[in-house]
């Protein structure tokens, strides 16, 4: 359909088009099947004609009177004033008998035979219909046909385009509720059961798309606070360091310290703008560049191995069970890995184990690590991949401290066609993601609780 194009224009004149073309076939087939009527009623009239002629001719024997034979002609023809007939004898006209009429309109059948009364003699008989009347009939109905096409069609054009903009008033309803929809109405949503069966999937889908904008809205909204909080401390630091610099003289040594504590304050900042890229790219539907399958045993271990200090320092130890191959990543493989461990680090009590647990489900692998530690409230469980969530006694987070860990962890899962899932409770936490290794369909990031 063209750009701007009236859907109830355009259901009105195909509605037209198919009317007149269904009417004009219908009165067309009436007519070719009267004047086939016509046509076998004339081949009968011809038919009786002739018989009678031959039948007269007949009744003479061999002894035939051509005064007497024309004389049964004029009798036999008398009640037939629509009938024409000419006898010929080799040529010669034995009987002619034409009604007069300037109006008439004949048509002609001719029909020859040998005599056997004289050998060698053939008869030749012409006979005429006049079809004047059933050409009148026939144009007298070839008119009220076209007319009947011509008003049928007329009549149901109109009453079509009524009915159509009655059928359209539904999605003219519809029009108004959508308008008075979106973010200065949050959580109105147009009631699909007042509207037909087949506009209510589309009702269902539009209140699905407020749903989902709604959502974002707020996201967006939660999502720009929440970094103007984490931006705003670190800056009012740096600002605060610096003007305080700036009002007396230091030594070169406390110059340094205050430069160093800037640099710390500079970096938290940086890893804040580096982490929003990446979910950035995440969130465009960047998926992950995987490599040969490598074993997520290996990789657990080489992150482990990264954080063999920080763990001396937490007197903690850390179980590796099972392993799966898969094609991964590697970078982002451990950089999630890496946000978990730091996570589980953070609240695990002296002297207690973490557990790295790699596990093949179908089509998916997944990676859980689990520590002992204060347990997550339940309501709190839900939302730990939210970016900058902190829940009360949190854990959530990033060996970088600003609550974007567990949402790069979610980012990282997604971009390789997995989930998330946690758990917590008895003193014991899991927190863990997955892997879509195929065949199988790719799963949507998501919190199993």
């Amino acid at each position: 359909m063209s750009a701007g194009r009236s859907i109830q224009g355009l259901l009105t004149r195909w509605l037209a088009l198919q009317t007149l073309a269904g009417l004009s076939l219908i009165c067309a087939s009436i007519y070719a099947v009267t004047a086939w009527s016509f046509h076998l009623k004339q081949d009968d009239g011809f038919e009786r004609g002739i018989g009678m002629v031959r039948h007269l001719i007949e009744e003479f024997g061999d002894d035939l009177d051509e005064a007497k034979l024309r004389h049964r002609l004029e009798d036999g023809f008398a009640q037939h004033q629509g009938n024409a007939i000419v006898l010929r004898r080799d040529g010669e006209i034995i009987y002619s008998d034409t009604p007069a009429g300037s109006a008439a309109r004949w048509i002609w059948r001719n029909s020859e035979w040998q005599d056997a009364r004289q050998p060698g003699s053939h008869l030749q008989l012409q006979v005429g219909l006049d079809v004047q009347e059933d050409a009148r009939l026939l144009r007298r109905l070839g008119w009220t046909l076209l007319a009947a096409v011509l008003l049928g069609t007329l009549l149901v054009s109109l009453t079509g385009a009524l009915l159509v903009r009655r059928g359209l008033r539904p999605l003219k309803a519809l029009a108004r509720q959508t308008a008075d929809t979106g973010p200065a109405h949050p959580g109105r949503r147009i009631d699909a059961a007042h509207y037909a069966a087949e506009l209510q999937p589309w009702v269902a889908q539009f209140n699905a798309v407020l749903e989902r904008a709604e959502l974002a809205y707020g996201q967006l909204e939660s999502f720009n606070a929440d970094v103007a909080h984490e931006l705003q401390t670190p800056l009012a630091n740096l600002v605060g360091e610096i003007e305080v610099e700036l009002v007396r003289l230091r030594s070169v040594e406390e110059l340094r310290d205050r430069l160093l504590s800037n640099l710390e304050e500079a970096r938290r900042l940086s890893s804040i703008v580096k982490a929003m890229l990446f979910l950035s790219q995440a969130d465009r539907g960047a998926l992950a560049l995987r490599s040969e399958p490598a074993s997520l045993a290996q990789q657990v271990r080489a992150v482990v191995e990264f954080h063999e200090a920080a763990l001396e320092a937490g007197d903690l130890q850390v179980d590796i069970q099972g392993d799966a191959r898969a094609a991964v990543d590697v970078s982002l493989l451990r950089r999630a890995i890496a946000n978990l461990l730091g996570n589980a680090m953070r609240y695990s009590p002296a002297r207690s184990r973490i557990a790295v647990t790699i596990e093949a489900q179908g089509a998916w692998v997944w990676l859980t690590v689990g520590n002992q530690g204060p347990a997550i409230a339940p309501d709190a469980l839900p939302h730990l991949f939210k970016r900058f969530f902190r829940a009360e006694r949190s854990r959530v987070g990033s060996s970088e401290h600003h609550g974007l860990g567990l949402a790069i962890v979610a980012a990282i899962a997604r971009m390789h066609g997995g989930q998330t899932r946690a758990a917590s409770g008895g003193g014991r936490t899991e927190i863990g993601f997955s892997i879509h290794i195929g065949p199988g369909s790719p799963g949507t990031a998501g919190t199993q609780v």
